[in-house]
């Protein structure tokens, strides 16, 4: 039984705390929640909680309306809106995860907070799972190189558990994780794959466009039609949503093993020389 000093009414500024008390059973205790939470877990947008801004815009007074007895939050957040929060006597936990060990280590943090820990341990073994069966099916395949971005202008890499779930799923992830790089490092490197996940686009980012103008139209990557677009939540989210984002990896590296699941699209026109294009696979 979970016990009586437990939160109850929860405010979650970032989509991954969201998903995760989804995942454990929870998600009735969320009281308020960013509408970026709606891309991740579809159930908040049934009029019960307050939609409120995320943690880089976030409005203390809005949030303390909502009367929390927690406020989940991700880093960097607004530290003058976290300490009108703290002033207010809400409880804070902001998060930063890093990697797939730190992202585990939040599902035992909430888990344990909101008295679920048996279920949390269990979450964090299914991802594992999930993880190293995808590992498994990849053997002694040949593990292409992998260029991963979260942002476009200026370009920054995928976070570090993105290239840790590149590697799972057979390739091998070029540059440092969560780094600025320029467009002609990135040429240098001539990735046989290019994968652009930005942050709070979706799957709108501009395949076509950034091959062009980057000067990436000789890569490796453009020249075998091999430029991909995954759902930004699908990467972007630490939390079980990440699995969705294997699935896509899993696919753009090894599409002879693995279906091709929802959330990725694939470059339709490759520019060639001048105006010339050419037609590619959608």
């Amino acid at each position: 039984m979970p016990s009586a000093y437990a939160p109850r009414r929860i405010a979650c500024l970032q989509p991954s705390s969201t998903v995760i008390l989804d995942a454990i059973g929870t998600l009735d205790r969320v009281v308020a929640c960013t509408r970026y939470c709606a891309d991740v877990v579809e159930r908040v947008t049934d009029g019960s909680r307050t939609i409120l801004a995320d943690s880089w815009t976030a409005d203390a007074q809005q949030i303390i309306a909502v009367r929390p007895d927690l406020v989940i939050a991700a880093v960097p957040y607004q530290e003058k809106a976290v300490a009108e929060i703290l002033k207010a006597g809400i409880r804070f936990l902001g998060l930063a995860p890093k990697s797939l060990h730190d992202i585990y280590t939040d599902v035992t943090t909430i888990s344990g907070i909101v008295g679920r820990s048996n279920r949390g341990e269990e979450l964090i073994d299914e991802m594992k799972e999930a993880i190293e069966q995808v590992r498994d099916r990849i053997g002694l395949l040949g593990r292409p190189r992998v260029f991963c971005e979260e942002w476009g202008k200026p370009i920054i890499t995928s976070q570090k558990w993105v290239a840790e779930l590149v590697e799972a799923a057979g390739g091998n992830f070029v540059t440092d994780p969560g780094q600025t790089v320029l467009a002609d490092a990135i040429r240098v490197c001539d990735p046989d794959i290019i994968i652009a996940a930005w942050c709070g686009a979706g799957d709108r980012v501009p395949l076509e466009r950034i091959v062009e103008e980057r000067g990436w139209t000789q890569t490796s990557a453009a020249k075998s039609d091999r430029v991909f677009c995954i759902r930004d939540e699908f990467l972007n989210t630490p939390a079980p949503t990440l699995l969705l984002g294997l699935e896509a990896l899993a696919w753009a590296i090894h599409p002879d093993v693995f279906p091709r699941p929802k959330g990725i699209r694939q470059i339709t026109e490759v520019p060639a020389s001048g105006s010339e294009k050419r037609r590619a696979v959608s």
